[in-house]
């Protein structure tokens, strides 16, 4: 290990410059006229894969973005690794909020980061972090290191629901069977709080439109007397929650499967400053449902909150207008047992039964998926938790994660197996929002804990 470190140090400011042209790619998957750049960001990455060493490096086309695979098989009788990531990145909207562009990646120290932090949109979610294991596997493969079979399955859709990931997965399961599925979309709790995730909450995500008259009318002469779709769209969101946070659409908590006692002692056991937390975010205070702890309502509990609502006028100056129609974007984070589809259609109901007479209203379903928990008795969970504890010095904390990685249940139930959810990004690293960033720090302890992992997971599988 000595050596793959020197290596690392010897390299850094290259592994560093090859991340920064990565992040130069808008490989924003939501938005078609991006595709190219999708397209560009999957062949750099392909070709950084080639030059690390890793093997049958290919780009499958899907009927969406492309899929790039790689691998390096040293002996059957070794365990197999399959690493996943992601290359696409959320749209950077709102632009004007950036301190610098969101593709123009440039290093700066915050107060999480004084040795730096990458600035750009994707630099944790999830360019950088995959880029981890693309320079761990460098190190390993320049210094004699490889303990495992490793394959590598990195998307370009994750941030869409990728909606063809299980079709390839379907389609190409001897290709990419292993024992075990390694990621890092994950975060840790903070720079001397190591963690590794152990669940995560399940999505269900929805576009509602809500129309009143046939026409934009002007609201002097009309307003009163004709429903108004955003007010009539405002008043049903409001009525989706009481006034304890609790979500009132009958049947949404049917299948929640509240923690013990014990559990939730547990998970609030974790390092925790609500006025830090309340600090970094310039809030007064928090809100959320009755009788849950923050840590609680962010990781444990299902959630339902608008993404973006929009109608009528938005632009310069006044313009009396009352809209033909409004729009709301509905996202439902969901926690075991409960199911996306179920979750998705039971809002459709939901939401058709509260509508006035004076409207009619839609209900477009996009992405979902399941929650998941993974087990810590595992031999892959004591990999990835005896390499934490050797690069930070202290035993990483089971927590789960509030976000969704709907993959994590269609990889067990296609490959039989579990996976190992051992991000490096912190919560405050601003993923999805603008002026995203990634320590180096964190970017550099991931690419040296990872060598590590390999290393206890075939010892652990060499021992059984």
């Amino acid at each position: 290990m000595s050596a793959i470190n020197n290596y690392i140090k010897e390299n850094k400011d290259r592994f560093i410059e090859e991340l920064l042209d990565f992040l130069k790619i808008p490989s924003i998957s939501a938005d078609p006229q991006y595709a190219e750049d999708v397209k560009h960001a999957s062949e750099y990455l392909a070709g950084r894969m080639k030059e690390a060493g890793i093997e049958n490096v290919q780009i499958f086309p899907t009927k969406g973005h492309p899929i790039v695979y790689g691998d390096k098989m040293i002996d059957p009788s070794l365990p197999t690794v399959l690493v996943y990531g992601h290359y696409d990145v959320q749209p950077p909207d709102p632009i004007d909020l950036w301190e610098s562009g969101p593709f123009e990646p440039v290093i700066k120290k915050t107060e999480l980061h004084q040795q730096g932090a990458i600035f750009a949109r994707g630099a944790c979610d999830d360019k950088g972090q995959l880029y981890m294991h693309v320079k761990a596997f460098e190190s390993m493969a320049q210094n004699n290191g490889l303990h495992c079979n490793m394959k590598f399955m990195i998307e370009g859709e994750e941030e869409v629901g990728s909606d063809n990931l299980e079709i390839f997965c379907r389609e190409n399961r001897d290709l990419l069977q292993a024992d075990v599925v390694l990621l890092s979309d994950t975060s840790i709790i903070a720079n001397d709080v190591p963690s590794i995730t152990v669940g995560l909450r399940g999505l269900s995500y929805v576009e509602v439109e809500v129309t009143g008259p046939n026409r934009d009318l002007h609201s002097g002469v009309y307003g009163g007397a004709v429903a108004n779709p955003i007010n009539v769209l405002c008043d049903m969101i409001a009525s989706m929650k009481d006034d304890k946070g609790r979500i009132t659409i009958p049947g949404f908590y049917d299948k929640v499967i509240d923690l013990t006692q014990e559990e939730r002692d547990a998970l609030n056991s974790a390092p925790f400053s609500l006025e830090s937390y309340k600090k970094d975010l310039k809030i007064d205070d928090v809100m959320g449902e009755e009788g849950y702890s923050t840590l609680e309502r962010t990781s444990t509990r299902p959630t339902l909150d608008v993404n973006g609502i929009w109608g009528g006028y938005i632009g310069e100056g006044a313009k009396t207008v009352l809209p033909s129609k409004a729009f709301a974007k509905i996202s439902m984070r969901l926690v075991p047992d409960q199911h996306p589809d179920e979750i998705t259609q039971i809002f459709v109901d939901h939401f058709k039964a509260i509508a006035p007479d004076g409207v009619k209203v839609e209900v477009r379903p996009h992405h979902g998926g399941f929650p998941a928990v993974t087990p810590t008795d595992t031999k892959e969970y004591m990999a990835a938790h005896k390499a934490m504890v050797d690069t930070f010095g202290k035993e990483p904390i089971p927590q789960r994660g509030g976000g969704s990685i709907p993959i994590v249940a269609m990889f067990e139930e296609v490959f039989g197996v579990k996976s190992v959810l051992m991000g490096f990004g912190l919560d405050s690293d601003d993923i999805h929002s603008p002026n995203e960033h990634f320590g180096l720090f964190n970017y550099f302890k991931g690419i040296e804990t990872i060598p590590l992992f390999y290393k206890y997971y075939a010892e652990l599988s060499n021992s059984n």
